[in-house]
């Protein structure tokens, strides 16, 4: 079969003919029909993600067709549409993942291939209403916005909700699970192109945090008292800035981070996170049992992510070079 191999860190990924794999007992093997792209294997190429080994190949967004089944516990699969679930060994724990977690395309072979053997448990039938391309933007990305925005920031309707950097993946699936939910959203990017982009999405506006009093310009606008105006915030940056989001939190908010782009957080005033009650969390990607929360939702919404470019697979290196200058908005997938 036809896969993308990381041969060498920090270089370009080359096709290679492997062997296609064998589902095991308990497992399907999938025709990939397309593979979504995201940070993570952009990190893995240039090894500042943990236990990379090389060769490995890439990938942990995939949906495809099952064509075998291991066994006959997968046999009712056969024949259906379906998306992985790149989340694999959880756990029993709801706060937390356990010891064996780990996420598809790393130890094991990931999307960037003709074919895939899955274990049954990590299938879930595509919506009908999503192409293979729309799928395979969906799960790592919209699994780590769901339980940021769901579980651990506890989450309503009738929140106030300001999502920072827009033009990620995850905080674009995290705009609109909140916009569907009747949610006012605002957001922030570095480009005001970007944040006019996001208006098309529902969210009712933005700003630009690249000028200073961005965060102050926010509780102008929105004629906040000077508490704070957010009941939930979700970011991925951390870094300095973050002091600015406990400012715009409004008591009793709850702020919830999944990232760090811009370095470690430093210089709270715990007097403001204390008098206001706020709760800050951190987060990851989700359990077995989110992601199917997940996917009904998008279902029962008929959803779209939002698709940056497809391209042909033998493309995918020209992908990576797009995300890592930060061009995209939404997701980069390839058509396999």
């Amino acid at each position: 079969m036809k896969a993308a191999v990381l041969e060498k860190l920090h270089e370009p990924l080359v096709f290679r003919d492997l062997d296609t794999p064998v589902a095991a007992p308990g497992e399907v093997l999938i025709q990939l029909k397309a593979a979504g792209l995201n940070h993570r294997d952009l990190w893995i190429q240039k090894g500042l993600y943990p236990g990379v080994r090389v060769p490995a190949v890439p990938g942990s967004d995939g949906a495809g067709v099952v064509i075998e089944a291991g066994d006959a516990s997968g046999e009712k699969w056969i024949g259906k549409r379906v998306i992985i679930n790149p989340a694999h060994n959880w756990g029993e724990a709801k706060t937390h993942y356990g010891p064996d977690f780990k996420i598809l395309g790393l130890e094991d072979q990931g999307t960037f291939a003709a074919y895939i053997a899955v274990k049954n448990e990590y299938l879930t039938e595509m919506p009908a209403h999503l192409s293979y391309e729309q799928a395979a933007a969906i799960s790592l990305a919209g699994l780590t916005a769901w339980r940021a925005l769901v579980t651990r920031a506890a989450f309503t309707g009738r929140d106030k909700v300001l999502i920072t950097g827009i033009g990620g993946g995850v905080a674009q699936f995290a705009a609109r699970f909140a916009v569907a939910m009747g949610a006012e959203v605002w957001v922030t990017s570095g480009t005001d192109e970007k944040i006019g982009k996001s208006v098309g999405m529902g969210v009712k506006g933005g700003f630009n945090y690249s000028a200073p009093t961005w965060h102050r310009d926010f509780l102008v606008k929105l004629k906040s008292p000077r508490h704070g105006y957010f009941d939930v915030i979700i970011d991925s940056a951390g870094g300095p800035g973050f002091q600015k989001l406990v400012d715009l939190a409004a008591p009793g908010g709850r702020i919830c981070f999944y990232g760090g782009t811009t370095g470690n957080i430093t210089d709270l005033a715990p007097a403001k996170i204390f008098f206001k009650q706020l709760t800050i969390s951190g987060s990851t990607m989700g359990a077995p049992w989110e992601f199917r929360d997940m996917i009904g939702f998008i279902n029962q919404h008929k959803l779209y992510p939002e698709i940056d470019t497809v391209m042909p697979f033998d493309e995918v290196n020209r992908g990576m070079s797009r995300m890592e200058r930060g061009e995209q908005f939404g997701k980069i997938v390839f058509a396999i």
